[in-house]
């Protein structure tokens, strides 16, 4: 799969998640699901995940906590870090999830959705002396055995759509709609004006309709399903 970023902005990148969790959890206090949550709706995670180069390799990771919490909370007087000496539960938690995440491409808001930071947190016992990859595998078998109705489902009922209500507005077969919230077709490989024209109805981004939305899948070469 193509990467978000190369691989040589990787080391930063995990140094400044690696920071930014021990800091804000350690010395601001913060729980850690609390602060994945934040990280996720200040929109801050997305423009990591994304490899913006000013949050992987323009700031630190106390620089980092400090714009997250302000977005959230306004102007707001902080603690001075402490030391860093990378032997911290969560100082291994923020380092070993942004290599999975790279590596991965998935999105952190699904990723903490599936296995809480606390969680993450809690493997370090386990696996902060292996290797990174056999923290990557046992991750990515937790994600993928935690099961959660199709996101396009998950949206339509939130917007309190019938499927055949959103088949009407959207030209959108409704069989085709049924068959993506049953899984019996993947809407990763729907057409991308299918997928346009569902999230412009639920009022959506195409992305928010991905169960995969990093995966390399091109839906514009794929068959036409409506």
């Amino acid at each position: 799969m193509t990467r978000a970023y190369s691989e040589s902005y990787l080391n930063n990148a995990k140094s400044c998640l690696a920071v930014f969790f021990d800091y804000a959890i350690n010395d601001c206090s913060f729980s850690p699901d609390w602060l994945s949550k934040l990280f996720v709706t200040t929109g801050i995670a997305e423009q990591f995940e994304r490899g913006n180069p000013a949050y992987i390799a323009g700031i630190s990771g106390v620089e980092l906590a400090r714009e997250v919490i302000n977005l959230a909370y306004g102007r707001k007087e902080l603690p001075e870090p402490g030391h860093y000496d990378g032997c911290s539960p969560e100082y291994w938690a923020g380092w070993a999830l942004a290599e999975y995440q790279w590596y991965t491409g998935r999105r952190f808001r699904d990723i903490f959705d599936r296995l809480p930071l606390s969680e993450i947190i809690s493997m370090y016992t386990v696996y902060h002396e292996m290797d990174i990859t056999s923290f990557i595998d046992s991750v990515e078998e937790k994600y993928r055995a935690v099961q959660r109705e199709p996101k396009l489902k998950q949206i339509r009922e939130s917007r309190g759509l019938s499927q055949n209500e959103l088949a009407e507005r959207s030209s959108v077969n409704v069989r085709s709609i049924r068959s993506y919230e049953q899984r019996g077709n993947e809407i990763d490989k729907a057409q991308a004006q299918t997928l346009y024209r569902l999230s412009r109805v639920l009022g959506c981004t195409v992305e928010d309709l991905l169960e995969n939305p990093m995966d390399d899948t091109n839906p514009s070469e794929c068959v036409t399903d409506n």
